[in-house]
């Protein structure tokens, strides 16, 4: 116990460094250290819910709903260390919050839940499926991204169509998810 005290109180101090060294021995620590982030990931001060999360979403003992909540936190960043986390530990219950936070604010929130939609995979596809067509650009862009990644053949319809969008990043990823589908052909509309 006065080992994890030390460690919490370094990973609060302020100081990069050892909060940085502290929350790699936190995560490599039991269920009793997980136990103690969560707690601290309820705190008051951004900066410590940040970095209690970076360390949680390290440990073995980090469950999906430990993260989830955080998706809506206040502060960017640690929504960023949710969605990162949550890359991280790939996990199908966390598709809605996922999807939901394509169309966060902060771009990197926003490219995280793709990333972290890409590692859980075809079972996220239904649901990016059903990005409606007037979502945000950056949502827009993340979804076609994510299929493009994921490559599922169910994709194909939605990559056509993405290929029309006002967004040229939406139809480079339209174009790069039909090129890894197989498909990457020269479409003309007949006359």
């Amino acid at each position: 116990m006065p080992l994890l005290n030390e460690l919490l109180a370094d990973l609060t101090s302020g100081d990069e460094t050892r909060a940085e060294k502290a929350a790699n021995a936190l995560a490599e620590m039991g269920e009793e250290a997980a136990s103690a982030l969560r707690v601290l990931s309820h705190s008051e001060d951004a900066d410590q819910r940040w970095w209690a999360l970076c360390a949680l979403a390290q440990s073995p003992h980090m469950r999906t709903e430990d993260l989830l909540p955080f998706l809506e936190d206040a502060v960017p960043e640690v929504r960023q260390a949710a969605a990162l986390g949550l890359a991280g530990h790939p996990d199908e219950t966390a598709i809605r919050p996922l999807i939901r936070a394509l169309s966060d604010p902060d771009s990197l929130v926003s490219t995280l839940a793709s990333n972290a939609l890409v590692a859980i995979g075809p079972a996220c596809i239904p649901l990016l499926l059903d990005l409606p067509k007037d979502a945000p650009q950056r949502a827009r862009i993340n979804a076609t991204r994510a299929l493009a990644e994921i490559a599922d053949p169910r994709a194909i319809p939605a990559l056509m169509a993405a290929l029309e969008d006002d967004s040229t990043i939406v139809q480079h990823w339209a174009e790069e998810g039909l090129e890894r589908l197989g498909l990457n052909m020269i479409y003309l509309k007949p006359e």
